[in-house]
């Protein structure tokens, strides 16, 4: 991968597009890095940029302080991205990555920086909605890698190598204290398109927890729905990225 020099290590260009008329900030679900995005270039117009965020205490990395709580995560990706965005952009995160995008959005909004032409969003219920399940983040090992196992993001090899689970097992625990400790601030709703992707056969967040999302957004509001669970983003790459050029197509012409 291409890292951005000036914002290294937290973004990375799979692809660098000199005609890129759109960036397309892409942010990860728990346990993951830039990683998940680095294919996504190649069935995306050319003139859609991915810049993949990299968070603390993966991949590259790896051996830097993992973040348990949302609000210093933000804070600093504010703080760096700002600068930067020179060029039109949109956001788009799954599960735990969702959630970042549109916090990152309202806290872009609320210090008057630019904002995005579009928010995706997906696999992660409206954050307005109450939290209605025990959390996981804290569950003894035996019982934590269980819930990992039937949430089906983290690879099989990897929960029967018990070497490989214990250096993950922090950055898991991490993540999902981040996601699971979040407290939603009603504000007003977003002026930028929202679009919602969800699994169909999603047991984590509930098709009936997407569309509440509209309440976040003056403007339009769409949700798509694609076959599988909580990780449908995985399993059809090539289907969620030809949908995400479909929601970027009115703000490249």
């Amino acid at each position: 991968m291409t890292t951005l020099q000036s914002l290294d290590p937290w973004l990375v260009r799979p692809q660098p597009q000199p005609q890129a008329r759109l960036r397309l900030l892409c942010f990860p679900y728990a346990g993951g890095g830039a990683a998940i995005y680095r294919t996504w270039p190649k069935s995306l117009p050319p003139t859609v940029e991915v810049w993949a965020i990299q968070l603390p205490g993966r991949e590259t990395r790896f051996r830097e302080p993992r973040l348990t709580r949302l609000e210093p995560l933000i804070s600093r990706l504010a703080e760096l991205l700002t600068p930067h965005l020179t060029l039109p952009f949109a956001c788009f995160g799954h599960s735990m990555g969702a959630l970042i995008s549109f916090e990152l959005t309202r806290r872009l909004r609320e210090q008057g920086g630019p904002q995005p032409r579009h928010l995706l969003v997906s696999a992660r219920r409206a954050p307005q909605l109450p939290r209605s399940r025990p959390l996981t983040y804290n569950l003894p090992d035996a019982e934590f890698v269980a819930e990992l196992r039937r949430l089906s993001g983290t690879p099989e090899e990897v929960l029967r190598h018990q070497e490989l689970l214990e250096l993950m097992m922090p950055l898991l625990r991490a993540d999902l204290e981040i996601n699971e400790t979040y407290q939603y601030q009603p504000g007003a709703p977003l002026d930028c398109p929202i679009s919602v992707f969800g699994g169909l056969e999603d047991t984590t967040t509930h098709p009936a927890e997407l569309p509440p999302w509209q309440e976040q957004t003056r403007s339009t509001f769409n949700l798509r729905m694609f076959p599988g669970g909580h990780f449908f983003l995985n399993k059809a790459p090539l289907d969620i990225t030809r949908a995400v050029a479909q929601e970027l197509t009115p703000h490249l012409e």
